[in-house]
């Protein structure tokens, strides 16, 4: 295989999106050969971005279009898929994919409850020789990064506390309108934990590990007509006995994006594009161990950190190449779809916490969670859609 025939299932936002960066050749290992979409004007969109496309670069190919993403599945016409579709279907199309003997890259969420991924997860255990991967396109970023080399590499000491403040994902009452799906149970399965902030809770996870109990307040229609949270506030706790806070809102305008770790050796701070550190002369504990003077203060040194080295900031390119370096050639991924469970699982226990008023524990009870949001489900302003607990095909492609 020279290059990767990819399906993608579902070109709305997201997955014309893909379409759009593959045919501008900016992932030279990956041909897009088919699309599906249940919406024939997607297909013809689609179909029109290829021909124009193939004005200026003649050798792309010409794609097959489906109205049913099983039959481009079972085609032979692709060897990977993205499945880019709302998120109780992810798994479906995945496990789908993996079954087929086909490579797949899903969307962000993994999925809408962790019970179901985790049955993803088994399916792919079964498929070795398969790619599952990940959307995760904000490990790409530098400061990020930066910020988990330093503090998987222990040179700050323990993580003491984490603060994420992360409300720049404002959003008007016409974005909830733009789509009968879009902030209901039964069509997205959650609101800016579900949508707006995977990214954020894998990233948070990824630097900063899983906490072990979550207490959360969340608020379900505050700011706009719409069934699910779009306002939260959440407290951890960490196996270590470090503490965080997760405060997020679609409401806020203007919003703000500021994440910081304290550690034993300082305080690293990701804000505004930049990542500083300040640095103490010396660690907390220890300082506090030997200083005679009742109002001491380490000494501390402010320190913007070089980011050099640490990634190009490619976003979604970046991801797609690498899913085809490691399809091609075995080279790692930015982000394996296994790994989509944890940031689930912290948002599935915020919501389970909101739900049941106390804290909850992790690893949580996952039947509970799903028991829960299925009630929610029955009452939801869009009942037609899911059947025990999956979004029929109906109506869910345009992501």
């Amino acid at each position: 295989m020279e290059k990767v025939r990819l399906g993608i299932i579902g070109v709305g936002n997201m997955g014309s999106g893909h379409l759009s960066n593959i045919l501008a050749r900016k992932c030279p290992e990956i041909e897009v050969t088919a699309v599906a979409d249940i919406d024939t004007a997607r297909l013809d969109h689609a179909c029109n971005m290829v021909e124009k496309a193939r004005a200026e670069h003649p050798e792309i190919p010409e794609i097959a279009t489906f109205t049913d993403a099983m039959e481009m599945i079972s085609s032979g016409q692709v060897d990977a898929i993205i499945v880019a579709v709302p998120h109780y279907d992810h798994p479906r199309y995945c496990i789908a994919g993996l079954q087929a003997g086909l490579h797949v890259m899903s969307e962000k969420p993994a999925g809408v409850y962790a019970e179901q991924v985790r049955e993803l997860m088994e399916e792919a255990d079964k498929h070795p020789d398969l790619i599952y991967a990940l959307m995760f396109n904000q490990r790409t970023n530098p400061l990020y990064r930066k910020m988990r080399d330093m503090i998987q590499s222990g040179e700050l000491g323990q993580i003491r506390r984490s603060t994420w403040i992360v409300t720049g994902w404002y959003r008007p009452q016409a974005y909830y309108d733009s789509g009968a799906w879009r902030a209901t149970w039964s069509g997205e399965g959650g609101g800016v934990l579900l949508n707006q902030c995977p990214h954020n809770l894998d990233l948070w996870q990824w630097i900063c590990g899983m906490p072990s109990k979550v207490d959360a307040k969340l608020h379900f229609g505050k700011w706009h007509d719409i069934e699910v949270e779009d306002d939260v506030t959440a407290y951890v706790e960490y196996p270590n006995g470090a503490t965080g806070m997760f405060i997020t809102s679609t409401g806020d305008a203007p919003g703000s994006n500021r994440l910081e770790v304290v550690c034993d050796g300082g305080m690293l701070i990701c804000d505004g594009g930049s990542l500083t550190l300040r640095k103490l002369e010396i660690p907390e504990p220890e300082f506090s161990r030997t200083n005679k003077v009742p109002f001491g203060q380490p000494k501390c040194e402010t320190i913007k950190v070089d980011c050099t080295g640490c990634g190009d900031n490619s976003q979604h390119v970046g991801v797609l190449n690498a899913f085809a370096g490691a399809i091609l050639r075995g080279e790692p991924l930015i982000a394996d779809g296994r790994e989509g469970v944890n940031g689930l699982t912290i948002s599935n226990a915020m919501h389970l916490s909101a739900w049941l008023g106390r804290p909850v524990d992790i690893p949580m009870d996952d039947a509970l969670f799903k028991s829960e949001l299925m009630k929610r489900v029955k009452t939801s302003r869009r009942k037609e859609n899911v059947s025990a607990g999956l979004a029929d095909t109906e109506g869910t492609y345009n992501a």
